[in-house]
């Protein structure tokens, strides 16, 4: 990564999309929203130790950068949930990638191999996925 001259300057997009997804919890919170459609109380329980007021402020901050959207049914009581938009799902692909170097570099070396041998995310509906591809790739 480094030029002839130093470090090259980082695009001040990637900055921000690692900005976004690397803030505390948000990745962890879109990877528990890949399996659809998702009420506040699944999310807190598929993601331990994430308080109510933090993972209400994260949502918003997904949602406004158009990563997740927020449906109200109006029924008694009433039933909020949670989807990622096409922008959110296009972030399986990344994660996927972090999941298989997260395996690959970050798990304690008496882990057995089978655990590492889960899906990181839910196979994806569209042929050809990038996703599955960019796994592929990183445990080659």
């Amino acid at each position: 990564m480094n030029g002839e001259h130093g470090p090259a300057a980082v695009c001040p997009l990637y900055h921000r999309a690692v900005e976004l997804i690397g803030r505390r919890w948000s990745g962890a919170i879109l990877y528990a929203l890949h399996g659809g459609e998702t009420r506040f109380s699944d999310l807190t329980e598929a993601v331990p130790g994430l308080s109510d007021r933090l993972l209400s402020e994260r949502l918003k901050e997904l949602e406004a950068e158009g990563l997740v959207v927020r449906t109200v049914f109006p029924e008694i009581p009433v039933r909020i949930e949670y989807t990622l938009t096409e922008k959110g799902r296009a972030l399986g692909e990344v994660m996927n990638a972090i999941g298989a170097w997260a395996h690959d570099w970050l798990a304690p070396a008496d882990e057995p191999v089978s655990a590492l041998d889960a899906p990181y995310l839910p196979e994806s509906d569209h042929e050809g996925d990038r996703a599955s591809e960019a796994v592929a790739a990183a445990r080659s």
